[in-house]
């Protein structure tokens, strides 16, 4: 996921994107204490993503407000 993609897309979009790496990433971590995980690098992607997304929200967040100032 590229952080150029999540910026052309709305606060919205960005929270449900949100919300399902953050359930995939609870997902991943129940296989990795199970020892059922496959893909261990995918763990170090979808934290990597989350941190993106909320990255990309607080900017979009931060233009607004200014905007709303001026």
């Amino acid at each position: 996921m590229n952080a150029h993609e999540l910026r052309d897309k709305t606060p919205d979009e960005l929270r449900d994107m949100l919300v399902q790496l953050k359930k995939e990433a609870f997902n991943l971590r129940f296989q990795q204490a199970t020892a059922q995980l496959e893909n261990s690098a995918r763990v170090r992607q979808v934290r990597r993503d989350v941190a993106r997304v909320k990255t990309v929200l607080n900017e979009k967040a931060a233009a607004a407000a200014s905007t709303a100032e001026a």
